[in-house]
């Protein structure tokens, strides 16, 4: 969950406020007092509200062009573990967009992919009996049918290493995809009962395209139209300047698409402010005051604001020399005081939210559980004890060392967002004090993807975005020991164990308190520490439907355009 459509690896604060395109995110009911705080209180559920124009279809103008900042990932393929939330975000606008979720996580099936779904459960074992619309196919004139469910299948459950999956947990549960009554049938078994069974089907990838060969490398930094279907194909992709254009796609079988063209031009977070300001993007995201104050008050715009999808957390790296002993990543995450970060964060934003307790659920879901506050708690006394004891001694400098080791941490911060800078010195001064020296390296935000397959860092924020509800089902994706999601290199394999178990349970409920109890175990490693969420905050021009905080509710391409 937190990331896209197959969950993809994390997204960065800076570039995820950056790239944010058409679907966004927002889930259930409003919540009281959420996302105020003018009176200075904290309120008890993060923000559930959504903004996004809603509008049908039919109240939808015929052509027109929507731009945006973004462009194609270092990793196209959202499947990957290299991809991050702007490749589930490209592949959605010319890959098969199967099912969707509303704003509050309701299944939506597209019915110009599946004709009818059915969900059977004998002798405890359950399966899902997929219809394909006999319409529907590749663009390179392959049938959309059971070979197609049974690729996605055998590409992402982890029987075959060589496959660098982002999640394998839920597909490693399906015993077989078989043909049903025709081609346009797959039959899909599964050893015992997945209540999230649809997560793991929302895109199907094209036989081609499921090769281990293709999966891992054909999409890096290329477009594959001939293995996509929908509304809209690739129109124009310019390798150097990473300006990409969606054009109708005349082999659609729905409805045609409102837009004439899609338009992601390739810009910096700073650059794409100014170009929403200069009129030449129609949409532009904010997480900062600075950034608000800027988008606001733009001649023929909106704010749009709502709740948000994502979830920021600070990443340690375990396999670096010093993060090694668990020891020494206990004191650095007790001496983290999460609620300056969020201050930080959300200071001229008019916006407060209870600190984030799990990176499986938010705090306006049914089966939440604060699983950090029981395990990591804000104690720098307690953080200089720890380090007395593992051997870590004081030094003149303030600098602690070790064996003639200083305990210095490099922090990597990417691009000169000044909130992001401000972040980073706000840790830096946090693990001071404890004897923790802090480097802060500069990085590019198009180093991003690199620095997370590369794991090349000591300690990294970043952020994922969820799009559906089903947290439970992404246990193993953000713990798990080989799960290439898993930045800070930790969990064990009775871990491991307990998780797979726990994927197995058929009531919901269950599950999800048995994925709690994990978690507490997992946070127990101290590597990962949720720090906050903040609101989603779009400056968007007026007319524009569909778009904007709808956490996660994602509009399909066709209704994306200008409200008659």
């Amino acid at each position: 969950m937190r990331s896209s459509i197959a969950p993809a690896s994390a997204l960065t604060v800076a570039l995820a406020l950056a790239l944010a395109a058409t679907a966004c995110s927002s889930s259930g009911a409003g919540a009281p007092n959420a996302g105020k705080a003018g009176n200075g209180s904290t309120p008890a559920v993060a923000s559930a509200k959504v903004d996004y124009n809603p509008q049908p279809y039919d109240n939808i103008k015929d052509g027109g062009t929507y731009t945006t900042p973004g462009t194609f990932d270092d990793q196209g393929n959202p499947f990957n573990a290299n991809a991050t939330l702007t490749a589930s975000r490209v592949w959605f606008w010319y890959n098969p967009d199967v099912i969707t979720y509303s704003p509050t996580g309701d299944v939506q099936y597209n019915p110009d992919y599946l004709s009818d779904v059915k969900v059977t459960v004998t002798g405890g074992n359950q399966r899902v009996v997929l219809t394909l619309n006999p319409k529907a196919t590749y663009n390179d004139g392959t049938p959309i049918d059971w070979r197609a469910v049974k690729a996605t299948w055998q590409a992402n459950n982890g029987s075959n290493k060589d496959y660098n999956a982002t999640n394998t947990e839920g597909y490693r549960n399906i015993v077989s995809v078989t043909r049903g009554t025709d081609d346009r049938q797959a039959v899909i078994d599964f050893k015992g009962v997945d209540p999230w069974w649809s997560s793991l089907f929302t895109t199907f990838l094209h036989p081609k395209a499921a090769t281990v060969a293709n999966f891992n490398d054909a999409y890096v930094k290329k477009a594959h139209p001939e293995w996509g279907a929908g509304p809209y194909t690739v129109g124009t992709f310019d390798t150097k300047s990473g300006n990409l254009t969606f054009v109708r796609n005349p082999k659609w079988w729905g409805k045609r698409g409102k837009l004439d063209k899609r338009v992601y031009v390739n810009l910096d977070s700073e650059a794409a402010i100014n170009a929403f300001k200069n009129g030449q993007v129609d949409y532009a995201s904010t997480g900062s005051a600075e950034g608000l104050k800027q988008i606001s008050g733009v001649n023929g715009t909106e704010i749009r604001r709502g709740g948000s999808p994502f979830e920021y957390s600070l990443y340690v790296n375990s396999k670096s020399p010093v993060l090694k002993d668990v020891e020494v990543r206990k004191a650095l995450l007790k001496s983290v005081d999460r609620t300056q970060i969020a201050k930080i964060q959300f200071q001229g934003l008019d916006y407060s939210e209870p600190l984030p307790g799990s990176a499986l659920l938010y705090s306006f879901q049914k089966g939440y559980s604060d699983n950090v506050s029981s395990v990591i708690k804000y104690a720098p006394d307690e953080a200089k004890k720890a380090l007395d004891a593992a051997g870590w001694k004081a030094d003149g400098d303030g600098v602690r060392e070790k064996n003639g080791t200083k305990l210095r941490v490099g922090y990597t911060l990417l691009g000169d967002d000044p909130l992001e800078k401000a972040t980073a010195n706000a840790f830096a001064a946090m693990l001071k004090p404890v004897g923790i020296q802090v480097d802060i390296k500069k990085a590019d935000e198009a180093d991003f993807s690199k620095i997370l397959s590369d794991r090349d860092f000591d300690l990294f924020l970043s952020g994922n975005r969820s799009t559906d509800p089903f947290g439970a089902r992404y246990l193993y994706q953000f713990y798990g020991t080989d799960s290439d999601s898993n930045l800070t290199g930790t969990g064990t394999p009775e871990l491991d164990k307990e998780i797979h178990a726990a994927s197995r349970i058929s009531d919901p409920a269950r599950q999800t308190a048995q994925a709690n109890a994990i978690e507490r175990k997992e946070l127990a490693q101290y590597a990962f520490l949720p720090l906050y969420s903040g609101p989603s905050v779009y400056g968007v021009k007026k007319g524009l439907a569909n778009v904007g905080a709808t956490i996660f509710g994602t509009p399909l391409p066709e209704t994306v355009g200008w409200q008659k």
